[in-house]
């Protein structure tokens, strides 16, 4: 760390806030274990003409930068740590179907399999995944059962594409819907779910799709289906069914949206929707693959756009929730930008006065009047469809 980093964090310390204050971070290094291999980007394939190949975007040294941007980074002194555990079986059955349990035992057990393309089950893996799960659901425990208000789950391999019955984009268990199942069993009735990953929370969508106690919303880029493991567009045609009809969000932002328009779908959007829906508890699902310089994604997001989006989520938590939020990783992986916007995010959920690092990179061009009159349909769209936001 150099001289600048070590006044900053000298500075944090004298400001932060007590022990029972602090932001809870759940973690454990075996989620490390998994390796989803090299090849062409994600794809795992060796063309045989090529002397260095990629390693998979979703890697160990990613979250590696992640942990230790929170451990001696200049918000360290507003975290706590505390030690993540594997999930037990009957836990995944909460929102996974069993014939899919079983298969994902199965792949383990022959020590390699495919389940879509870039998700890949190696030696290792299933003991992240469980890993990954187990610490959502301590994290969500940390506020049902009162020791804090805010908790984050850095958790790997990703959770939000996997559905109750399949693998996707990378995702075997679905961490957040794992941990908002684990809230409504436990007697919260209305649960909002924030993802400002670059690509559409489908999983974690399909899984409350058909229920009114969880709305789920999704900012994302508008990147359509990607196949058979993922049919869902991410459209903003895709509202729910049955009891849930309207209770899931889609929007689907332009490429190149940028803080300002994030920021204009945040204020127009989301937090209408969430005012109406006066949830008992947030979860914001954070990836930072909408930045301006992640290699799988092209929503050029900078620090100041992800600082601003935790000040909003934590704004609408301290009015519905008593300032009860979780917070579950999901993608971002620029290997060293990911964890700087991760940790402009948590300064913002933390609402902090001033920004506590620079952003080493930050300027790039965004064309926000373009997205901003692409959110005015949409919000139009959602009077004219979504009975409960008919007067937003």
């Amino acid at each position: 760390m150099d001289s600048s980093s070590s006044s900053s964090a000298a500075a944090a310390a004298e400001d932060a806030p007590p022990a029972t204050e602090k932001l809870a971070v759940f973690w454990h290094e075996g989620m490390l274990a998994h390796d989803a291999g090299r090849g062409v980007f994600d794809s795992g394939h060796d063309p045989g003409f090529l002397d260095v190949l990629d390693q998979h975007p979703e890697n160990a040294d990613r979250v590696r930068n992640m942990v230790s941007i929170l451990r001696r980074g200049p918000i360290a002194p507003f975290l706590s740590w505390h030690s993540g555990s594997p999930a037990h079986a009957s836990e995944l059955l909460s929102f996974h179907a069993a014939e899919y349990i079983d298969e994902l035992v199965q792949g383990n057990a022959n020590g390699v399999k495919k389940f879509c393309a870039g998700t890949f089950l190696n030696h290792g893996s299933w003991g992240a995944a469980l890993l990954a799960a187990g610490t959502a659901l301590s994290a969500v425990r940390h506020i049902l059962d009162g020791h804090g208000k805010i908790s984050y789950a850095l958790v790997r391999p990703p959770g939000h594409h996997a559905q109750p019955d399949r693998a996707d984009g990378y995702c075997f268990l679905n961490n957040a819907g794992l941990a908002v199942q684990l809230a409504l069993d436990s007697g919260r009735t209305k649960v909002v779910v924030v993802d400002i990953d670059v690509h559409f929370g489908n999983g974690t969508a399909e899984g409350f799709y058909r229920t009114d106690s969880v709305l789920t919303i999704s900012l994302h880029m508008n990147h359509g289906s990607w196949g058979e493991s993922h049919p869902q567009s991410g459209s903003v045609d895709e509202i729910g069914e049955g009891s849930g009809l309207g209770y899931n969000l889609n929007i689907p932002l332009p490429n190149g949206s940028g803080d300002a328009g994030y920021e204009y779908a945040m204020n127009e959007l989301v937090v209408p929707a969430v005012d109406k829906f006066q949830p008992q508890l947030l979860v914001f699902v954070i990836g930072q693959d909408s930045s301006a310089f992640d290699p799988n994604g092209r929503q050029c997001l900078t620090m100041d756009g992800y600082r601003r989006i935790g000040q909003i989520m934590r704004s609408m938590a301290n009015r519905h929730s008593d300032g009860q939020m979780l917070i579950v990783q999901e993608g971002g992986y620029h290997m060293t930008y990911s964890a700087y916007c991760l940790h402009a995010t948590l300064e913002g959920v933390l609402s902090l006065e001033a920004p506590l690092l620079d952003d080493p990179i930050a300027y790039y061009p965004e064309d926000e009047e373009y997205t901003m009159k692409v959110v005015d349909v949409m919000k139009k769209r959602w009077r004219e469809s979504i009975p409960f936001l008919k007067d937003i």
